[in-house]
C-alpha cells in the first residue's frame, strides 16, 4: 500500500509551476544549440522518389510512423492530467511513442491514469518514476503500481541529481540507486528505460547501466529544457546565487551519441535535449540515436497562453516534424530513417 506523504502533496502542488516555467524562456540553457553545428551531407543525386521515403521504425515491439517519442514532463494535477490525455490521444493518432511525467504523486494520491491506455491502445506508453524514489522503501512497489496503472510498455526511471540538489523539496541521498535499477530490471514485467532530465547520461554511466541489464537509455542532454533553471526560478534570489554556476551544467548530445552508439550497439538510444524540428530529429538519427524525443516544444503547441488545450495544434506540429524528417532523408539520399546513422559511418 502506497500512501501519500507530505512530499507527495508538495510535489503535486509544484507541478503546475513546473509546466509554466518549462514553457518560459527562463527554462532554456544559456548555451549555443549543439545541433546547429551539425550539417547533414547533401546528396544532389538522390536517385529515389520522394514518395518512397519510409520514416517508420520499431520501438518496444510496436511500429511507429516515425522515430519519435513525446518525453515525460506533465502529470499529477488536473491541468497536467488534462495535458497528458491530449498527448496520449494525439500520439496514438500520429503513431509515435508517449512517455508520461513522474507518476509518484498520482499513485500516492490514488489518482489512476488508466484512461491514457484507453486513448492510446496502439502505441508504446512509458511510465515514469524517479531513481531516488526507486531506491527508497517501497520503491519496487511504486514501480509495479506505475506499470500496472498504465499497462506500460516500459518504465522510465529518471536520474536527476542536479535538479534534486537545487529543488527546495529535493532529496540528496543517491546511495543504492544503481542496485535498485538492477533489481527492477530483473523483477519488473516490462523493460526499464533510464533517462536524465537535461544534464545528460555519459558513456561511463551508460556502461554501468548496461552492465546491470538496461537496454533503453534516453540521454536527455543539455540544450532543451533546463530543470536546474526551473528549480532555481522557484528560489528566492538570495538562494539562487549559490546554484548560478551550475545552471548550464551537463553533457552535449553531439559529444555523447556517436561513441555511445559505437560502444553500446545493443542499447536503444533515445536522443533528447532541445529537439526543435524534424531536421533536428534527422541530425540526432545521423549521430546515432534510434529515436528522438521532445516535450517542451510540443507542450507549447498544445497549450495556449490562456491554458486552452488545442489538440489540432499538437497534431500539426507532429505532422510537420515528420514531414521535415522526410525531406531531410530525401536530401541525403536515404529512403529509410533506420539507415541514417549508417550514412555517418560511411563518411
Amino acid at each position: 500500500m502506497i500512501t501519500p506523504t507530505t512530499k507527495d502533496l508538495i510535489s503535486s502542488a509544484r507541478k503546475d509551476v513546473h509546466i509554466d516555467l518549462s514553457k518560459s524562456e527562463l527554462s532554456r540553457f544559456n548555451i549555443a544549440h549543439p545541433l546547429d553545428l551539425i550539417t547533414l551531407p547533401h546528396n544532389a543525386l538522390p536517385e529515389m522518389d520522394f514518395d518512397d521515403v519510409d520514416t517508420s521504425c520499431e520501438f518496444l515491439n510496436r511500429e511507429l510512423s516515425f522515430p519519435f517519442m513525446i518525453t515525460g514532463m506533465t502529470g499529477g494535477t488536473p491541468r497536467g492530467n488534462r495535458l497528458n490525455l491530449a498527448f496520449a490521444e494525439v500520439a496514438n493518432q500520429c503513431g509515435i511513442a508517449f512517455g508520461v511525467g513522474s507518476q509518484r504523486s498520482s499513485i500516492a494520491n490514488g489518482k489512476s491514469q488508466k484512461e491514457l491506455r484507453k486513448l492510446a491502445p496502439k502505441i508504446p506508453i512509458i511510465g515514469n518514476i524517479g531513481g531516488i524514489q526507486l531506491a527508497q522503501e517501497n520503491g519496487l512497489e511504486l514501480a509495479k503500481a506505475a506499470i500496472e496503472d498504465l499497462e506500460a510498455d516500459a518504465l522510465a526511471i529518471h536520474l536527476n541529481p542536479l535538479q534534486e540538489i537545487i529543488q527546495p523539496e529535493g532529496e540528496s541521498n543517491w546511495r543504492g540507486v544503481l542496485n535498485s535499477i538492477e533489481i527492477a530490471v530483473k523483477t519488473l514485467p516490462c523493460p526499464i528505460l533510464i533517462k536524465e532530465v537535461g544534464a545528460g547520461i555519459s558513456l561511463p554511466v551508460a556502461k554501468k547501466l548496461h552492465n546491470v541489464g538496461v537496454y533503453y537509455i534516453d540521454v536527455a542532454c543539455a540544450g532543451g529544457t533546463s530543470w536546474a533553471r526551473i528549480e532555481a526560478e522557484r528560489l528566492p534570489k538570495s538562494q539562487r546565487e549559490l546554484y548560478e554556476p551550475f545552471l548550464d551544467w551537463g553533457h552535449l548530445i553531439t559529444d555523447i551519441l556517436p561513441e555511445m552508439r559505437q560502444i553500446l550497439p545493443q542499447v536503444t538510444i533515445i536522443g533528447s535535449g532541445g529537439l526543435r524540428n524534424g531536421l533536428d530529429l534527422a541530425k540526432l538519427l545521423y549521430l546515432g540515436c534510434h529515436i528522438g524525443g521532445g516535450a517542451s516544444v510540443l507542450l507549447k503547441s498544445l497549450e495556449t497562453e490562456e491554458l486552452e488545450v488545442k489538440q489540432e495544434h499538437l497534431f500539426q506540429s507532429l505532422k510537420t516534424i515528420k514531414e521535415q524528417l522526410s525531406i531531410a532523408l530525401f536530401l541525403t539520399g536515404i529512403n529509410k530513417a533506420d539507415d541514417l546513422s549508417n550514412l555517418n559511418k560511411m563518411l
